[in-house]
C-alpha cells in the first residue's frame, strides 16, 4: 500500500510567496510551512489530517497545488529523471506534467522563467527514462476531469521535486496551472491573455450573442478577445481605443469614465468586466453602484482588482462576500498566469432567468 505523503507543494507568482503562505496561515492554520524558493513552497500537513488526492485547499494566490513526495538532486537530467521515477513508485496516473517554477519577477515577457530550458530537458529525460513507456503519452497534455496527474516541478536545474494531484478544477489540468496562450497577430495589448485566460479559466456560460461591457478598455487587447468570439462589446474608458478595436462592427466606445456613463447604456447589458488602474476599494464602488441599479440586470462578470500593496491580499475575502452580496451566487477567485500584482474574480448568478429556473 503507498503511504499518503505527509507534504502538500504549492506554486505562485514570483514575489508572492509570503502572501500566500499569509494565506495559507489564514485558511489552513494546521499546516506547517517548511520550504520554500521563488515561487515555490511546501508545507507539513498534520499527522492527524488526512487528505483525499482530490484535495483543493482553495487558495487564490496559489497557482497549482499538490501532495510533494521529495525531491531529488543530481548533475544530469538523465539521473534526475530515474530519482523521480523512484519517488512516484507504483502510482498509477494518467498524465504526467513537468513544468519550471516562476523563478524571474513579473515582467513583460508573462510566464518567462530561465529554468524553461531546464524544464524541457526534464520532460525529455522523464520520457526517456520512463519505465512504463507504452503508458506515457504526451508530457504535458492538459488532464481530463479525475485524471490523477504525475507532476514535476523544476525547482533548481539540478533539484526538480515529484509530487501529484487529481485534475479537478479548469487550473488543475494545466500543467503547474498554467496555460500555453499566445498572442495572435493584429492584437493591440497583452490584456488580450489576461481576458483570454480568465474567459478559459472561469467557463462562464455566456451565450453567442453577449452583449458586454468592459470598464477600463483602452486599448482594447481584453475587448478583441471577446470581439474575436462574436460578442458585442461597449468599451468605457476615458482614453482612446486602438483604431483596430474603434473599426469593429460589434465594439462601441464611451469615452468616459465609468463612474460618469448613464445607467440606462447598460439595460441591455448582461455581462461585465474591469480591469482598471485603481485601488479595490473604487472598482468596487463603481462596479456596485451600476450592478445594483434596478435598470441594470447584470448575469456575470470579470473583475481585476490590483494589489499595489500584498498586504492588501489579506482583504480578498472581503472583496468576495461584497461581490456575492450583490446577489451572484458562484463567486472564485484566482491570480491567473497572466496577471501582475493583482487577482481576477468570476462572479455568476446562476440559475438567472425565469426560464432557466423553469429547467432547473
Amino acid at each position: 500500500m503507498v503511504p499518503e505523503p505527509q507534504f502538500l507543494f504549492l506554486t505562485c507568482q514570483n514575489g508572492a510567496e509570503s502572501a500566500l503562505k499569509g494565506e495559507v496561515a489564514r485558511k489552513w492554520p494546521g499546516f506547517r510551512f517548511a520550504y520554500s524558493r521563488p515561487g515555490f513552497l511546501t508545507f507539513k500537513v498534520p499527522a492527524d489530517v488526512h487528505l483525499g488526492s482530490d484535495f483543493d485547499p482553495g487558495l487564490v494566490l496559489a497557482r497549482s497545488c499538490g501532495f510533494s513526495l521529495g525531491k531529488v538532486t543530481g548533475e544530469s537530467a538523465a539521473a534526475l529523471a530515474e530519482g523521480v521515477w523512484r519517488l512516484y513508485g507504483e502510482r498509477a496516473w494518467e498524465q504526467v506534467h513537468v513544468w519550471a517554477r516562476e523563478s524571474a519577477a513579473h515582467s513583460e515577457t508573462v510566464g518567462f522563467s530561465p529554468l524553461d530550458h531546464a524544464a524541457r530537458e526534464a520532460q525529455n529525460a522523464l520520457a526517456a527514462k520512463c519505465p512504463w513507456p507504452d503508458r506515457l503519452g504526451k508530457v504535458n497534455r492538459p488532464a481530463r476531469p479525475g485524471d490523477f496527474v504525475l507532476d514535476c516541478i523544476v525547482v533548481e536545474a539540478n533539484e526538480w521535486w515529484a509530487g501529484y494531484h487529481r485534475a479537478d478544477s479548469v487550473a488543475s489540468r494545466w500543467a503547474g496551472g498554467m496555460t500555453r496562450l499566445k498572442m495572435p497577430p493584429g492584437i493591440v495589448s497583452r490584456a488580450w491573455l489576461k481576458m483570454e485566460e480568465a474567459l478559459r479559466w472561469a467557463q462562464l456560460p455566456v451565450p453567442s450573442d453577449a452583449r458586454f461591457v468592459e470598464l477600463g478598455s483602452s486599448p482594447g487587447g481584453a475587448s478583441q478577445a471577446l470581439l474575436n468570439r462574436g460578442w458585442h462589446v461597449i468599451g468605457v474608458d476615458p482614453a482612446e481605443m486602438a483604431p483596430a478595436v474603434l473599426d469593429h462592427p460589434n465594439f462601441q466606445h464611451i469615452r468616459r469614465r465609468a463612474s460618469q456613463v448613464r445607467r440606462r447604456e447598460f439595460r441591455k447589458i448582461r455581462w461585465l468586466t474591469a480591469d482598471m488602474n485603481v485601488a479595490p476599494s473604487y472598482t468596487l464602488a463603481v462596479v456596485e453602484d451600476i450592478v445594483m441599479h434596478p435598470d441594470v440586470n447584470v448575469r456575470g462578470m470579470l473583475l481585476t482588482f490590483k494589489l499595489p500593496q500584498w498586504e492588501l491580499a489579506e482583504h480578498i475575502p472581503e472583496f468576495l462576500d461584497r461581490v456575492q452580496s450583490w446577489g451572484f451566487n458562484r463567486v472564485q477567485a484566482r491570480q491567473l498566469q497572466h496577471n501582475r500584482q493583482e487577482i481576477c474574480v468570476a462572479a455568476l448568478k446562476q440559475p438567472f432567468s425565469r426560464k432557466e429556473r423553469g429547467r432547473r
